[in-house]
């Protein structure tokens, strides 16, 4: 990263990497364009920003006339407590965890390549609901250069591979590897199982991505030793969280959705009016860590602009206590919200 970085660049660059939204993540880029020092030492830095810009501009405008798929029909819109996106090799069965789990039309065969466009589906738990994007297989023969683009937005991935597959080992670390050269680093570390203070202040590489993965062994019922899945670690010489699951039986799959919500460290508040009982019907996803000012950007930018205080009913010192925009929230508080 080129030294000399203004503040108002590191600033757009961190909310760069934090936006969900195509045309939000546009106009960042237009503002790390703009606040970027242009000296030699960022020329690199500044064709890769123009070169995204060109391809978020592409994808915003949709479709050529008469032309075939472009970048917008392979985009899908986040949604949900989070995104995250299955991944792995021909005949791994991502298809049909998907189509259990969402309840999708995933397109479902025994020939390889089944999938050739992304899937959203949303798999609940609780009072929210995760998107699971289905994605077409990766191998060395057949990778859509569109998936990249595509993982560099989510918040997580889980790769899925067929347990009774002598090549499964090799696939893992074969999909890993070809991630790492599209600057996409499959990470066995998941935010909501970490240590906050241990995390690294290493400055990231704007246009990459790290996502958290979770390992599937699918079709465990082919081949039911339990210790398969961290055999099939060992070999690959990886260290995913693991589960050794069955589409076909549905084994291990009720930990799925339970898992997301503890290692992404999904903190759901409540919000609600002077004088009236909470919503319950609609918490406001945020993070672990995050404040009530994260909570009131999630309810309405303006909010967020105006908000004095809060009264926070849950995990405060007593029910009502006042506190300011920069408490710290946690699972199942509730906010009322006051602004000037």
């Amino acid at each position: 990263m080129p030294a000399n970085l203004s503040p108002e660049y590191k600033k757009a660059e961190q909310a760069y990497r934090q936006a969900r939204e195509p045309k939000a993540r546009l106009e960042l880029l237009r503002e790390m364009l703009r606040t970027i020092p242009k000296h030699k030492g960022t020329e690199h830095l500044q064709a890769d920003i123009k070169s995204r810009i060109k391809e978020l501009t592409d994808e915003l405008a949709g479709p050529r006339k008469g032309g075939a798929h472009s970048v917008a029909a392979h985009s899908v819109r986040p949604e949900g407590a989070a995104q995250v996106c299955l991944i792995g090799p021909p005949n791994s069965g991502k298809s049909s965890l998907h189509a259990i789990l969402t309840g999708s039309k995933s397109e479902i065969g025994d020939f390889p390549y089944t999938t050739a466009l992304p899937l959203p589906g949303m798999l609940a738990w609780e009072d929210i609901s995760f998107q699971l994007v289905d994605l077409p297989a990766l191998s060395p023969e057949h990778t859509l250069p569109w998936i990249f683009g595509l993982l560099q937005g989510a918040d997580a991935a889980w790769l899925v591979v067929d347990l009774s597959d002598p090549a499964c080992a090799a696939q893992v670390v074969s999909i890993r590897d070809e991630l790492a050269r599209r600057k996409i680093a499959l990470s066995e570390c998941w935010p909501g199982l970490v240590d906050a203070n241990t995390q690294s202040d290493e400055i990231q590489d704007p246009f990459g991505a790290t996502l958290p993965t979770l390992l599937l062994g699918n079709k465990a019922d082919l081949d039911p030793d339990p210790e398969e899945v961290q055999v099939l670690e060992e070999i690959a010489g990886v260290r995913f969280p693991a589960f050794a699951v069955s589409a076909r039986t549905g084994q291990g799959l009720e930990r799925l959705a339970p898992f997301l919500a503890r290692a992404l460290g999904v903190v759901r508040v409540y919000t609600k009016i002077p004088g009236k009982p909470a919503d319950r019907g609609r918490p406001f996803v945020v993070r672990r860590g995050d404040t009530v000012l994260d909570v009131a950007q999630r309810v309405h930018q303006d909010f967020a602009q105006t908000l004095k205080f809060a009264r926070l009913w849950g995990s405060g010192e007593f029910d009502g206590q006042q506190v300011g925009p920069e408490h710290r929230v946690a699972d199942g508080d509730v906010v009322e919200l006051h602004v000037r």
